[in-house]
């Protein structure tokens, strides 16, 4: 089987330590940002020149956790509950003969920085420390399809969820995070086939642990952990 080499070009900075609790698609959230720092080899300033004119972007990166020997020709998807079986292609599952991940996010900055310019982006959905393969300018005049069905995942993630944040506990958050928190929370962080109303869920956000039930439409913070 012919096999290509492929080389990281930047690692992107985000506040999720761990996949629990990334949003399920880029832009979901659109308060959630992140930091590309290119690798030394291309943070050549003119490798980024003209980029301020566009204002989304499409990161090409690596699913740095799920990498596994062999493929599977189906997966199941959460949206379907994690039982009802489709075929890989019909899927953005990160189980795929080429662990590969397409996501478009918003220019917010770019920034000068002792690892040389940066760029900062909004709406991320990846963990920190994701390898980024390419970057390339969102056209909205090719990019952008209207018209376009969404098979079995017609409607989107629709889970939006009433949120109860205990001001005590909210105070822990530092304030310019507080938006983009209350954002992963409302978008429900759970694995979609679970409804256990007894279960404390928790994952990392920043430099705290969040912990969380989930009652009927109503998510309760019970915890932050600093």
């Amino acid at each position: 089987m012919e096999e290509f080499l492929m080389k990281k070009i930047a690692t992107i900075r985000t506040d999720f330590p761990t996949k629990f609790g990334i949003p399920r698609q880029s832009g979901v959230v659109a308060g959630l940002t992140g930091k590309i720092v290119f690798e030394p080899l291309y943070r050549e300033a003119a490798a980024l020149r003209g980029i301020e004119g566009f204002s989304h972007l499409w990161l090409i990166w690596q699913f740095s956790e799920n990498v596994q020997e062999g493929w599977s020709p189906t997966v199941r998807p959460p949206i379907l509950g994690g039982n009802k079986r489709v075929g890989v292609f019909a899927t953005r599952s990160p189980f795929r003969p080429n662990p590969i991940g397409l996501s478009c996010v918003k220019l917010e900055q770019i920034a000068d920085s002792d690892a040389g310019r940066v760029l900062i982006v909004s709406g991320v959905d990846l963990m920190d420390g994701t390898p980024i393969l390419d970057i390339k300018p969102y056209l909205p005049y090719v990019d952008s399809h209207p018209e376009a069905t969404e098979g079995f995942r017609s409607g989107g993630w629709n889970r939006g969820l009433e949120i109860d944040f205990p001001l005590e506990l909210l105070a822990r958050v530092p304030e310019y995070q507080r938006k983009a928190l209350m954002g992963v929370l409302e978008n429900d962080p759970r694995p979609s086939y679970h409804h256990d109303p007894g279960r404390v869920y928790g994952f990392g956000f920043g430099k705290m642990e969040v912990k969380f039930v989930v009652n009927d439409k109503v998510l309760k913070v019970t915890d932050v952990i600093i």
